[in-house]
């Protein structure tokens, strides 16, 4: 077996890495090791890094050095090693992985589906991000598409259920969407699954990324942040946040005051899961939580129909990105781990480019 590598993030600095090497790991009874192959970086991956500690994404993949974190990725894996039946050397799986040449897991719950890691520092952790997914056994699943699966799926279920909640609760009563961080790939994954029959939608960007916004083509207007007082206070809105911003969010509120019926925090790059107290006029701030609305379906639906309107959104999403002009993405493949820091430092220090998507190869 070859060498051992690991990128480990300065967690003081999170552009600041260092690679550590030695020999590769073997599994031990119960275990399998994987390779990593290709692997996925985005903004989502420093904020990862940024709550590692206050969310718990440190804990899954512990350094046991002071200081320095293995930051998570998604992407895709090959087992080497394996005595387990049901799990065969040369088996490709995704999921989420350290940024890492090779990595022991300890399957249970193994299924045609794939496996979940039952490691012990894992066991109190989400149990989402312990899944692995067999590619053999995935529908949506097409090699020539990992870039797209890698970059996307974390992102896209969010997307995917938001816009059924919204659509599921008639906009609650509202009569325009306002959606911030515009650019961003979970806001327009969710305008995108909420297709013609919504509301009218505005997205809210900077003014750098406004040209791009506009692009995409699937928002009615597009608004810059520091024109948010422009917006027609009059007609009933829904905000949907994905920026984080707590001075924006006052801002929305006060211009629409009334007329803003709901407010959804979806997360961001910036907040992940905190709303901060604020004195605001309006509808209280709401955290949207995707497996609420999955739970809700799945005893709507039947966890078979959700799966399958989940995999045609994403299958019709995937088919979009090959075709869409002006492109929604340029896919940019970085090789080996010196690429991979490389566009980790360029991520920490200038947020990246959203219309282009990182893809490390090693």
């Amino acid at each position: 077996m070859s060498e051992y590598t690991r990128l480990l993030t300065d967690k003081g600095d999170l552009g600041s890495t260092r690679l550590e090497t030695g020999p590769a790991p073997q599994a031990g009874p119960g275990e399998i090791v994987l390779k990593l192959d290709r692997f996925s970086l985005t903004t989502n991956n420093i904020t990862y890094a940024a709550f590692g500690d206050a969310m718990q994404y440190w804990h899954f993949f512990p350094t046991g050095q002071e200081g320095w974190g293995h930051m998570p990725v998604w992407g895709f894996a090959d087992i080497v090693a394996s005595d387990i039946p049901g799990l065969e050397a040369g088996e490709r799986f995704y999921g989420y992985f350290p940024i890492a040449s090779h990595v022991v897991m300890k399957p249970e719950r193994i299924s045609e589906r794939g496996f979940y890691d039952g490691a012990e520092h894992r066991q109190a952790l989400v149990s989402a991000y312990n899944q692995y997914t067999r590619c053999s056994a995935d529908t949506v699943y097409a090699p020539e598409r990992e870039a797209f699966q890698a970059l996307y799926r974390p992102l896209f279920i969010t997307s995917f259920m938001l816009a059924d909640y919204l659509a599921d609760n008639d906009f609650f009563g509202a009569r325009q969407l306002i959606i911030s961080s515009a650019s961003s790939k979970t806001a327009y994954g969710t305008a995108f699954c909420l297709g013609a029959d919504r509301i009218p939608a505005t997205g809210l960007t900077s003014p750098r990324n406004a040209a791009y916004v506009e692009g995409l083509g699937c928002y009615d207007g597009v608004v810059a942040y520091g024109d948010v007082e422009s917006l027609d206070a009059g007609t009933p809105a829904i905000y949907v946040d994905f920026s984080g911003d707590n001075g924006l969010r006052e801002r929305i509120h006060r211009h629409f005051g009334d007329n803003l019926v709901h407010d959804c925090f979806a997360g961001s790059a910036a907040n992940t899961g905190f709303i901060g107290e604020q004195d605001l006029p309006g509808p209280k701030p709401v955290f949207y939580f995707a497996p609420n609305q999955i739970k809700k379906r799945n005893k709507d639906w039947g966890p078979a129909e959700v799966t399958r309107r989940y995999n045609q959104a994403e299958s019709d999403f995937f088919a979009h990105l090959d075709s869409a002009s002006p492109a929604w993405v340029r896919l940019d493949e970085a090789e080996g781990f010196a690429g991979a820091q490389a566009v980790i430092a360029d991520l920490a220090a200038n947020g990246g480019d959203p219309a282009v998507g990182h893809v490390i190869v090693l």
